[in-house]
């Protein structure tokens, strides 16, 4: 009796493909009238596109428009020419292209994954009409593979990035002694006062106890935080960026020590929070003062114990982490106000580091001129680069008082880029507050004497918002962008120190 034949093994289809374990073949092929419509439609969907990044990160967007519509457009081309053409491995390669472009813009990656939805938002506009429902599934799925391919170039490219730059900082470090330093980590300066904080910035980093950074708005208290991680012993371990004026309260303690799954409605997974993602480097915590009470109190706990429970958890969990706080307010002013717990603070202020305004270093006005100009000539990519600026307009700049510090001066400098149609920046160039401090007297030094009281924090910033109010007519959206603040955290202040 003949034996049955064995089953035949199933034909293998381009129908099973999977691309990230996400997108199947025959669904990328149905995509084509969907990529057609968006091909067809890209000025408007870009247009879209910048609308809404504009209207969600404003002026602490990282891409100037020019390089938006650049790099954007390269990744809608990418997209709907490779998906067209049904080459998912010619996307992933474009996509990384523009990762890593990204990354070397330095464009902060939280970011990117906005802009990523923000364009699948722009294109979902622009489907064709009648279009089954099917496909906004299938076109989220290709959403998620973007952002894979984009992620894995983005984060090899700045582990590069940072290797290189330390490589670089060590061997400048090296090679010039501390009084004829006129860059290090990233901030520019060579006046006594700059140097005597790079000082304190390597005193500070050879320990490993917390540090707390204080100054005004706008000095770059962030860069001093970067500074303190690169000169420590771990500069390739993670710096993690935290700002608490951006999280709600309710929020900030789930995101600091991460949470269980089912700990609360949306958490479908274990997330091990900043401490954890921070481990063996540091964290960066912006705004400190604008933690709840409670949080604060969790927080020097987790100091003094160096442990972290995740919300939801039973067990505590141990870290290695430098903390790094930094606010803009008087410390001992907060502590006053209950903005600040007082144990915390003396917790924190173990190794303080002042960050000097601009107004006290105005000599390093054409240091930072000079690094700002070199900055936007890589980044804005004009048809003709600016090779310096005039010296009616550098000696305006040496007069004017600079309410918002270094970000201020660097606002000027990109609006002198966007707006000036010269090869040197002129006096008409800068913004009218700046160009209104020719033919004044020089703003003077800070000159501290003995017996001159000092005013506080609040004093100080109280008198700030008034002069920016002043130098732009009242006009408040201006004082915001002068001052390097929000609109809303603006009007916050305006009512705290009755000035509406």
């Amino acid at each position: 009796m003949a034996q049955p034949k064995p089953p035949a093994a199933p034909a293998v289809h381009r129908n099973n493909l999977s691309y990230y374990h996400l997108l199947w073949d025959h669904e990328l092929a149905e995509l084509g009238p969907v990529m057609d419509a968006l091909a067809g439609h890209r000025r408007e969907i870009l247009e879209h596109w910048y609308q809404l990044y504009l209207l969600h990160f404003g002026d602490e967007r990282s891409l100037a428009q020019s390089e938006f519509f650049e790099i954007c457009g390269l990744d809608l081309d990418a997209t709907t020419e490779t998906l067209r053409a049904g080459t998912f491995e010619q996307f992933v390669i474009r996509m990384r292209r523009i990762g890593v472009t990204l990354a070397q813009r330095r464009v902060p990656f939280a970011e990117v994954v906005a802009s990523m939805h923000l364009f699948e938002e722009s294109a979902i506009a622009n489907f064709p009409h009648g279009v089954d429902w099917s496909m906004y599934r299938v076109f989220d799925k290709v959403s998620h593979c973007r952002i894979i391919a984009l992620a894995e170039a983005y984060f090899r490219n700045q582990e590069t990035l940072a290797a290189a730059r330390i490589q670089s900082l060590e061997k400048e470090a090296g090679l010039l002694a501390g009084e004829l330093r006129t860059n290090f980590h990233g901030l520019v300066g060579a006046t006594p006062v700059m140097r005597r904080l790079y000082a304190r910035i390597e005193s500070a980093a050879g320990v490993r106890g917390t540090v707390l950074i204080v100054g005004e708005s706008g000095t770059g208290k962030e860069l001093v935080a970067r500074a303190v991680h690169e000169c420590s012993r771990t500069p390739a371990m993670p710096f993690v960026a935290l700002n608490c004026a951006a999280i709600p309260r309710e929020l900030i303690e789930s995101e600091l020590f991460g949470y269980k799954r089912g700990a609360f409605s949306g958490a479908t997974i274990d997330y091990p929070g900043l401490f954890r993602a921070a481990e063996g480097g540091s964290l960066f915590l912006d705004e400190i003062t604008e933690m709840s009470a409670a949080t604060q109190s969790k927080l020097l706990r987790a100091l003094q114990e160096r442990t972290v429970r995740p919300v939801g958890s039973t067990r505590e969990v141990t870290f290695d982490v430098r903390v790094i706080a930094c606010s803009n307010r008087d410390p001992q002013v907060a502590v006053r106000e209950g903005h600040l717990r007082e144990d915390l603070y003396y917790r924190l202020q173990v190794n303080l580091i002042e960050v000097p305004p601009l107004r006290e270093r105005l000599a390093d006005i054409p240091l930072l001129t000079d690094h700002f100009i070199a900055l936007f000539n890589r980044r804005m990519m004009r048809p003709a680069a600016i090779v310096g600026i005039a010296p009616q307009a550098l000696d305006s700049m040496n007069r004017y008082n600079w309410p918002g510090n270094v970000r201020e001066l660097s606002n000027a400098i990109e609006s002198a880029f966007t707006f000036g149609t010269a090869d040197t920046i002129r006096i008409a160039d800068l913004p009218p507050a700046v160009a209104a401090a020719a033919g004044m007297a020089p703003a003077p030094q800070a000159v501290p004497v003995a017996d001159s009281p000092t005013l506080s924090f609040i004093d100080n910033e109280r008198d700030l918002i008034r002069r920016a109010l002043a130098s732009t007519g009242g006009n408040k959206l201006r004082a915001a962008k002068l001052l390097g603040v929000s609109r809303k955290r603006l009007y916050a202040r305006l009512r705290r120190y009755r000035l509406d």
